[in-house]
């Protein structure tokens, strides 16, 4: 049976998987447990797994817990909640802020919310609300979550238990819709796809390499994914429908963030990426087109792949993405947006070019992480390269045989494990399907060994299968099941 959406994280759950003392220690700078991993990566000593850090602080404090209730409402009105606990007493206290800080940050990026409703010590409280309004990294995160994604005010409010919103959430259906003449495509920082299907079956794919970040005209964008879509047109009788994925944030076919168009004005942003798409639907004499959030095609594809439901969907592609298909087959209003969740605690964690966090899942699984361990493998890259063609001179070393190469798929492997343990604690999953350029080649099977390794070892109990597509599945990415995302109005669409 599915557990509730709502989650309780506390003293039982933190003591559920862990059976042996751990190695902690507390820190001056971050007054947390920071735990000391039975399996240590092999181009990262310091890694702090944020799951063991949390468990840690969380058994710590059996003996003078106190409860702390967190909501996020979402401008749709639904809501997510989360329950916790932290130290009422002693010297844990100085932990409580740092932990529940990073707690929320994880919530927040893979549930999504306007307004945060907290139920706990009124000093924890207000410190969350000064954290939002004057630290550069909770700015960074009230702005996205506030004004740029939902388009209302972000804020924190303090309210006792009896106040608290009750859970309130939506899943519906996505895709898997393989009738009539059909176009996906995949937009990603440093290559787009397109797939031509024909009731079903893929009759065209093709990649093609850009870097639309570098570019701030947008009908350069535009014309640059029409080509794509003109392309494979030219291999169908017809085109019924357009289904498309793209990394970023995407409601009803709106462009509300995305690191593809960063190189776009803030004012060329609102005039014209904002509609992006349903300007091309336009172009496209308004047939049924629907873009959804890459993550999200990404469980989508494991959920048709495995013939299975319960999908927790990454992609180590320029960035992180992820997607969640829930027990249903559904998927919700949520988030998902793994690549800001912090995953590292350790104080020399690395620091994400956007946000400014540190720790944080992009830098951890994708190709930026993989270019910034290349020196610490004593791999000789030339440091100019694009981080996509430092992915290919290692791809090459790999299958060269240099143990250097093996060791970076090894350490991505690790920190792998300990994610998936941190996933667990938000996601009711049971499949882990990875995708992504950083998973071609021998590489990909070197990170799923080190990762089940570590779920070997540490996390005995948990029962979390990791599931890695063919070459062919990880070459045509996200195309072809974003192509299955609208539904074909008439049934007359489907007939020569």
């Amino acid at each position: 049976m599915a557990r509730r959406a709502q989650l309780t994280i506390g003293l039982r759950q933190a003591q559920a998987t862990r059976n042996e003392p751990a190695d902690v220690h507390m820190s001056a700078n971050r007054p947390l447990p920071l735990v000391a991993p039975k399996i240590v990566p092999a181009l990262d000593p310091g890694f702090c797994p944020a799951v063991l850090a949390n468990r840690a602080f969380r058994a710590g404090i059996q003996h003078c817990a106190v409860p702390v209730e967190m909501a996020l409402q979402r401008a749709d009105g639904s809501v997510s909640r989360l329950d916790t606990v932290v130290a009422a007493a002693g010297p844990q206290v100085q932990g409580n802020f740092a932990y529940l800080e990073r707690l929320l940050k994880f919530f927040l990026w893979s549930r999504g919310g306007c307004r945060i409703h907290f139920a706990g010590p009124a000093e924890l409280g207000q410190q969350l609300q000064k954290h939002y309004k004057t630290s550069p990294i909770g700015r960074f995160d009230a702005s996205m979550m506030g004004e740029k994604i939902y388009e209302k005010p972000f804020e924190l409010i303090l309210m006792s238990p009896g106040e608290m919103p009750a859970e309130r959430e939506f899943s519906a259906p996505l895709g898997r819709h393989l009738d009539g003449c059909r176009i996906g495509f995949d937009l990603g920082a440093s290559d787009r796809k397109v797939a031509a299907l024909l009731d079903g079956k893929t009759v065209f794919s093709e990649e093609v390499p850009w870097d639309p970040r570098a570019h701030a005209d947008p009908q350069w964008h535009f014309e640059q994914i029409m080509d794509s879509l003109k392309r494979a047109a030219a291999h169908l009788p017809r085109v019924d429908a357009i289904g498309g994925s793209a990394a970023g944030v995407y409601v009803d076919n709106r462009v509300k963030v995305a690191s593809l168009f960063r190189g776009v004005p803030e004012d060329l942003f609102q005039q014209r990426i904002k509609d992006l798409f349903l300007e091309i639907k336009k172009a496209w004499q308004g047939i049924p087109l629907e873009v959804v959030n890459d993550g999200e095609v990404t469980a989508l594809a494991g959920a048709m792949a495995l013939q299975q439901n319960g999908v927790l969907g990454i992609a180590l592609g320029s960035s992180l993405a992820a997607g969640y298909v829930n027990r249903q087959g559904n998927i919700t209003p949520w988030l998902n947006e793994l690549a800001f969740a912090p995953v590292d605690y350790q104080f020399a964690a690395a620091i994400d070019e956007w946000s400014g966090d540190a720790g944080c899942g992009a830098q951890y699984f994708s190709q930026q992480c993989l270019g910034r361990l290349i020196p610490a493998a004593g791999l000789d890259v030339t440091a100019a390269l694009p981080l996509p063609e430092k992915l290919l001179e290692v791809q090459k070393r790999m299958t060269a045989g240099d143990a250097r190469a093996g060791r970076i798929y090894e350490t991505i492997g690790v920190w792998l494990g300990y994610a998936a343990a941190h996933y667990a604690e938000f996601y009711d999953f049971q499949h882990l399907l990875i995708l992504g350029r950083v998973t071609t080649g021998a590489g990909g099977g070197l990170i799923v060994e080190n990762a089940k390794a570590v779920l070997r070892v540490e996390f005995p109990k948990l029962s979390i299968q990791l599931d890695l597509p063919d070459e062919k599945e990880k070459r045509d990415g996200q195309a072809m099941p974003a192509a299955t995302l609208p539904a074909i109005r008439s049934v007359e669409a489907s007939k020569g």
